[in-house]
């Protein structure tokens, strides 16, 4: 795949106590894809969010392995996270990614926990799992084999076509557990879809949703 032979263009340390994690490290990549943006690669200290009790989500917990988002939504509530970390919430919540490297261990050995009660795990809540920058970290078939493992009820949503490499896992997961897949398709006009989510599959990749579900057991909705 074209992200194999991406080319390093910088790599600096980073500032650990303002991403809350362990080590930073941040990298720039001479390609066409990421061009003018930077990652910011940490270990994360842990990865099980609990969404907040006055919130009206329908569930309790979530897993974002990323944070910004290439996909570059003009409306995406998610911006203003960015300001928690220093970080622009315009052009910078688009072109500074931070990367969790080490998100499938944590997830391994929180879902681990005698604490961990096996409830359902919501991604894709805040930033899309499946932005490009997944094409180069992989970070969401460790995931999904961590849940496969334990047998973890979870959802997906994304923009992303991306998911689609991983459709073997998900079939997996499903023969043992509840999982549900939502993608979001938000125009099929290209002068709208390049003012408003610039950076998401363009519309004639639309069709590539057509299919039926991985399993009987697991949910696709649009």
């Amino acid at each position: 795949m074209r992200w194999d032979n991406l080319v390093e263009k910088d790599s600096t340390t980073g500032n650990s106590a303002l991403f809350a994690a362990d080590a930073v490290t941040t990298r720039t990549f001479d390609t066409p894809e990421f061009r003018g943006i930077t990652f910011h690669e940490i270990r994360a200290r842990s990865i099980l969010n609990r969404v907040p009790g006055a919130s009206r989500m329908p569930f309790e917990w979530t897993v974002n392995p990323y944070r910004g988002c290439t996909h570059a939504c003009v409306y995406c509530f998610a911006r203003k996270t960015h300001s928690y970390l220093d970080l622009d919430t315009g052009i910078g919540f688009d072109s500074q990614i931070v990367v969790k490297t080490n998100a499938a261990e944590l997830l391994q050995r929180e879902l681990a926990s005698r604490h961990w009660r096996g409830e359902h795990i919501a991604m894709g809540t805040n930033v899309d799992c499946y932005q490009r920058a997944e094409g180069r970290y992989r970070l969401m078939p460790g995931i999904i084999a961590a849940l496969r493992d334990r047998a973890n009820p979870f959802s997906i949503l994304t923009k992303g076509t991306l998911i689609l490499r991983d459709l073997e896992l998900l079939r997996q997961a499903a023969e043992v557990t509840e999982i549900g897949v939502s993608v979001s398709v938000g125009f099929t006009d290209r002068e709208l879809w390049r003012t408003v989510e610039p950076g998401t599959p363009p519309p004639n990749a639309d069709s590539t949703w057509c299919a039926p579900s991985p399993t009987p057991g697991s949910a696709a909705r649009s």
